[in-house]
């Protein structure tokens, strides 16, 4: 992992946070590029050089690409699919490790913590870079284990094959998903666990997404509500309002207005008995229902557009939210802004969710096909919409 010592990178860094609108302070970028405020000090004094990770990272924050910062990075985008195969060879060998060390239980917990902390902010050049050899590790570390000591590591899999997963699909590698899904329910049963069973059920509804096989991932879901734990505990609760959270937005895709505003109600229902938080990997609370109304009436057609303007009027999702799930508020309300007429607050609300988490927002094919009706429409901005189309490589 090379460091980057050219006094050059920090000047750029100070630019490009001083140009943003709102101009973006140290601070915010640390908290937005989960890096200490300290070390975005001493970069930008040009005390302190640059890891290659932490300049995707903080390129990622700004919205830019890692080249606009030094000038022999390649795109994010372009790193993370080269990185793709790496992560389908180690999946191969799932059963099959190679041999290799084996950290204690509580390294490779601290190890997948982060992990995690990745995917909720949308870091996946960060995931891709470590990923592959933290999972034939913990693979390692779940076929030595006796049969009776396979619980968390089995835990672990799981929750590392998730954050594979959430790259390989939002960069449109729909068959890894689908594998990295089967590989979660492969390993779920050894831990024993109902409510990290609810986890793996929300995840798989991807596959149904991705295959637009709608009223199957709906029959999927109600299945595993029945399944799920009863909701006597805040983690109960949130699991199962997470799978009616979800079983709501694609009911909406299935154009089934009855069964998605069901399942909102219930998830509604549930959120409000617990604090919004991220319970076993995914966000749950009464802004997140408030970001699923949005979706719901998205996925629901242009029809329901009404629905998710009066959702999202004067509000916006709290910073403390992961930032995946706060730029794909602005994502989908910007699909609805423009079948409502209004491309210029469309525009606003995608480039609020660039801001937001970048890496997420440039591999959403929601963003490039309303970028692209966005430049037809010459509504916005030429310039900085031609800027925002490149970016995204909207046609």
């Amino acid at each position: 992992m090379s460091a980057h010592t050219d006094g050059g990178v920090g000047r750029r860094l100070a630019y490009y946070r001083s140009v943003m609108r709102p101009k973006m302070t140290q601070q915010q970028l640390a908290d937005s590029a989960c890096v200490a405020l300290g070390t975005i000090r001493k970069i930008e004094r040009g005390e302190r050089g640059v890891t290659d990770v932490t300049l995707e990272a903080l390129a990622a924050a700004l919205g830019v690409d890692p080249s606009r910062l030094r000038v022999d990075r390649g795109p994010v985008h372009a790193r993370v699919r080269e990185a793709l195969p790496a992560l389908s060879a180690v999946i191969a060998a799932y059963d099959v490790p190679d041999d290799g060390p084996v950290r204690t239980l509580g390294e490779l917990r601290a190890a997948v913590a982060e992990v995690v902390r990745w995917r909720l902010a949308a870091q996946y050049t960060r995931i891709v870079r470590d990923l592959p050899d933290l999972l034939a590790e913990l693979a390692r570390a779940y076929h030595v284990a006796a049969a009776h000591e396979r619980r968390e590591p089995a835990a672990l899999l799981v929750t590392a094959y998730r954050a594979a997963d959430a790259v390989a699909f939002k960069f449109g590698a729909h068959d890894l998903s689908a594998r990295l899904v089967e590989l979660m329910r492969w390993a779920a049963p050894d831990a024993d666990d109902p409510l990290l069973a609810t986890t793996v059920a929300y995840v798989r509804t991807e596959i149904f997404f991705a295959a637009h096989a709608h009223a199957s991932g709906l029959r999927t879901l109600e299945d595993a509500i029945d399944s799920a734990p009863v909701p006597s505990t805040v983690p109960a609760i949130a699991a199962r309002g997470a799978l009616h959270m979800r079983a709501a937005v694609i009911a909406g895709r299935a154009r089934d207005a009855t069964g998605s505003a069901i399942h909102l109600a219930e998830a509604r229902a549930l959120a409000d008995q617990v604090p919004e938080s991220v319970y076993l990997g995914t966000a749950f609370g009464p802004d997140t229902v408030r970001i699923h109304e949005v979706s719901v009436a998205v996925s629901l057609g242009n029809d329901h557009v009404d629905r998710a303007l009066t959702a999202a009027q004067g509000w916006k999702p709290p910073a403390e939210l992961p930032a995946e799930r706060r730029s794909g508020f602005y994502i989908e309300l910007a699909r609805a802004q423009l079948w409502a007429g209004l491309a210029d607050h469309a525009f606003d609300s995608l480039k609020a969710a660039r801001r937001i988490a970048p890496q997420h927002t440039r591999e959403h094919p929601w963003v490039r096909e309303d970028a692209a009706t966005l430049r037809r429409l010459k509504r916005a901005d030429s310039e900085a919409l031609t800027g925002f189309a490149e970016w995204c490589a909207a046609n």
